[in-house]
């Protein structure tokens, strides 16, 4: 499949000398973590996180990609509607680009929102390779009319460093970090977030890291979530903190209305000392920044959405349960669904314009951030919450011996990837492409 990947990518080629809008290489850089952690890693334009693009929605683009790196790669634009060929995974027949090629991505990007663009390679135990190294960056669409007031707006993405693989309770492997970062930077080291009284803040805040969930709070402040994914909620809401899946993004405001110095970091102690932290000061405040520590880690998804209500539409329901087999004391499981492991995983056949409803079991005792590509779905329930209506996302987490059901519409024709967003996950078999009639 890597081969006529390889060949795909080449015969792109053909057009990689017309004008282009943006241009991004791929290469192995020098990164100052902390004043005492320096590492060599992939990453875009020599920047961790890569640069922000700002796109027009419905104005199309031409992105081209350069690899300078050892080994082929990929790049998946996370969260847009995209043709199978564009959307930048070899699952779906995306063209891999080869060392030393290019490979010009062109699309008229939609939905409006907070996307992201990644690599979408296959990592296994090489913590040099896929979503642990720093190929992340920033991706926003501009809408005709961007909602809500605002006076600055600040992109911050989480992402965890130097993993390495330890032994879980029940004896399999899983990978452990030594080092978290806001922005490619640990705490105190990075920039702070200047800001002045009264002002209202946009936060836009990406979690990067290949399997770790986190927790983000800021410090003598509260959250005005409004947008999940990049999509707009039916009932924006103050929260005291965010929770943040693999993949998952969140769009907040918050009223600068608490002047001094304080810390916007991960909520579990032990993650914010290995790094996880931006400080956050206003103008004219000083001394050292302060950290107010919750006592409880709080988040629901179903308090943003809306009642639920009488459904006419016809769904077709999919089930699809995860499980795990294990292979062994010191080892890594091979992940399946329904009780297969991709590539051998069924292939559902979807047809344009009908409605599905996934219902996503997972018995489990892992979390997992489930994914699907090239679509949006809405949440419609969820363990041990309310049924829901109204919010839409591209990744859920379905929490660890629970379950949870979404609904969308097959409105985007080709082959269709859904994957658990741990890069070891993934790595270890938890795919399955949809496939339309």
């Amino acid at each position: 499949m890597q081969q006529a990947g390889l060949l795909a990518g080449a015969t792109a080629l053909r057009a990689a000398d017309a004008p282009v809008d943006h241009t991004l290489e791929i290469a192995t850089t020098k990164v100052d973590l902390s004043p005492k952690r320096s590492i060599r890693t992939t990453a875009y334009n020599g920047q961790v996180p890569g640069p922000l693009l700002r796109l027009r929605e419905g104005r199309p683009v031409r992105i081209k990609v350069t690899n300078r790196s050892a080994n082929p790669e990929i790049v998946h634009w996370h969260g847009l509607f995209l043709p199978s060929a564009m959307d930048g995974a070899m699952e779906e027949g995306s063209p891999m680009i080869a060392p030393g090629a290019s490979l010009v991505y062109e699309f008229s990007p939609r939905p409006a929102g907070f996307r992201w663009f990644h690599t979408h390679t296959f990592a296994g135990g090489d913590f040099s390779k896929g979503q642990y190294t720093g190929q992340h960056g920033l991706l926003y669409v501009d809408p005709a009319n961007e909602p809500g007031q605002f006076d600055a707006e600040f992109f911050l993405t989480l992402h965890d460093w130097q993993g390495q693989l330890l032994g879980s309770d029940d004896g399999s492997m899983n990978p452990s970090y030594d080092i978290s970062t806001i922005n490619g930077r640990t705490l105190g080291y990075g920039d702070p977030l200047q800001v002045r009284q009264n002002q209202r803040i946009k936060l836009q805040i990406l979690n990067s890291s290949p399997t770790e969930t986190h927790w983000i709070s800021l410090a003598g402040h509260r959250f005005e979530v409004v947008a999940l994914d990049g999509n707009p909620i039916p009932k924006p809401q103050l929260v005291p903190m965010l929770r943040l899946a693999p993949a998952e993004r969140v769009t907040a405001f918050v009223t600068m209305d608490n002047p001094g110095v304080w810390i916007l970091g991960e909520v579990r102690k032990h993650v914010q000392a290995a790094g996880m932290g931006i400080v956050v000061a206003y103008a004219g405040a000083s001394g050292k920044p302060v950290w107010q520590q919750p006592q409880t880690l709080s988040w629901d998804y179903t308090v943003f959405g809306a009642p639920e209500a009488k459904q006419n539409e016809a769904v077709e329901v999919i089930p699809l349960e995860f499980s795990a087999k294990f292979k062994g004391h010191g080892a890594m499981e091979e992940w399946c669904i329904n009780g297969k492991s991709y590539p051998n995983t069924d292939s559902p056949v979807l047809k344009t314009g009908q409605r599905y409803r996934l219902l996503l079991k997972n018995p489990s005792l892992d979390d997992h951030p489930i994914h699907l590509h090239r679509h949006v779905f809405e949440l419609r329930s969820l363990s041990g919450a309310r049924a829901t209506r109204g919010i839409l996302k591209d990744t859920v987490l379905v929490p660890a011996r629970g379950e949870a059901a979404v609904e969308f519409v097959a409105d985007n024709p080709g082959p269709t990837l859904l994957h658990c967003h741990q890069q070891n996950h993934m790595d270890l078999g938890f795919m399955m492409v949809f496939r339309y009639a």
